[in-house]
């Protein structure tokens, strides 16, 4: 056991004493390491033991509180419908304080779950089943959470999907220009001003109430969701450092936006990007078989047009990073943010040409 993490694990309420630890998944914000702990009737059980990015969630008591906040509503909903709620929702282990989460000397955020045994993510989809699969656990993640009130939520990363002041601090760069890089993407940024005025819809429709304030996940990617090592059913959807007040219409565009896609997010050759439509009504037929008989006729209209907008806004961001000189997002070369612009920009015009058929979709399943 390394001895920094034996440390750590000493502060919380393991079922016995941890004899090992390694480290755990392809997560890049959070340092994750899982456990082994000797039990005392002679087995051994594993637990998640996480450190908290503290730089990226500057409040991370806030965050743990809605954590445990959401994780106990989703245990007491799967209790009373007869889940197992060991398996189907996060667990949190408290730290010997009884506390979420343990702060050790260094000023480090720790934080331990269960381990879910016979469960895995997978990066991509692996069949149109998985997609179904991946689409209904998302549904039923905010089915679930219908009647907790989001407000009472804490904003961990305020303003995240508010679209329109994306855009407006996307202009502020390009006025400013720091990297001398405007004149170069001209026509990037003419595509994105073309659709100033589509970032500002869904934030009026909740400002006028017209949409209900929802937890939302807001990182709705295949990978975040456990499916069942036998059933193959989506599981458990986990990662819930960034759960918010917001709108279910976030989660499921950002899922059509990652899930579709038909190229890697930094395809260096853009022309390959684009959006399948038969994932698309895989990944809506598994949400809606979960989610239509709690999201009101606006939510329901909505849905195709907020794959166009959640992706638009991921261009605006990668774009605006690009003019600013790569000060945010990990590059790994030179062009690394204007091909995430291109791709996203090249998606939403396919999405565009096939808005119809995105709506006919949603049609024959809500």
């Amino acid at each position: 056991m390394t001895p920094g993490l034996d440390e750590v694990a000493r502060h919380f309420c393991f079922a016995g004493r941890c004899i090992e630890a390694a480290p755990y998944g392809t997560g890049h914000i959070n340092r994750t390491y899982v456990t082994w702990c000797a039990t005392p009737e002679g087995g051994s059980r594993r637990y998640l033991l996480q450190s908290i990015n503290h730089n990226i969630f500057r409040d991370p008591a806030a965050l743990m509180e809605n954590v445990k906040r959401v994780t106990r509503h989703l245990r007491e909903k799967i209790v009373a419908a007869g889940g197992d709620p060991t398996r189907e929702t996060l667990n949190l282990v408290p730290a010997s304080n009884g506390a979420s989460f343990h702060r050790d000397a260094a000023g480090n955020y720790w934080r331990a779950y269960l381990f879910i045994e016979g469960a895995q993510a997978y990066e991509m989809a692996t069949s149109l089943q998985h997609v179904y699969n991946a689409g209904k656990a998302f549904g039923d993640f905010q089915r679930l959470l219908a009647d907790f009130p989001a407000g009472a939520l804490h904003e961990v990363l305020p303003d995240f999907h508010n679209t329109p002041q994306r855009f407006a601090t996307f202009l502020e760069t390009v006025a400013r220009d720091p990297a001398n890089r405007a004149a170069g993407v001209r026509e990037e940024i003419k595509f994105v001003e073309q659709r100033a005025a589509e970032t500002t819809t869904l934030v009026n429709l909740l400002d006028q109430g017209r949409l209900p304030l929802r937890v939302t996940h807001n990182d709705a990617k295949f990978s975040n969701v456990l499916m069942d090592d036998v059933t193959g059913e989506g599981l458990c959807v986990i990662d819930l450092d960034t759960v918010m007040p917001g709108s279910a219409l976030y989660d499921f565009g950002d899922a059509v936006r990652a899930g579709t896609a038909l190229a890697a997010e930094d395809e260096p050759d853009f022309t390959r990007a684009g959006m399948s439509l038969e994932t698309f009504e895989a990944l809506a037929a598994g949400y809606l078989d979960a989610a239509r008989d709690f999201l009101t006729p606006t939510e329901l209209d909505y849905l195709p047009f907020s794959a166009r907008l959640i992706t638009l806004e991921q261009a605006i961001r990668f774009l605006n990073d690009y003019v600013n000189g790569d000060i945010y997002y990990k590059i790994h070369r030179p062009l690394h943010n204007l091909d995430r612009t291109r791709t996203q920009i090249q998606m939403l015009r396919d999405m565009e040409e096939k808005f119809d058929r995105m709506v006919a979709i949603v049609a024959r399943y809500r």
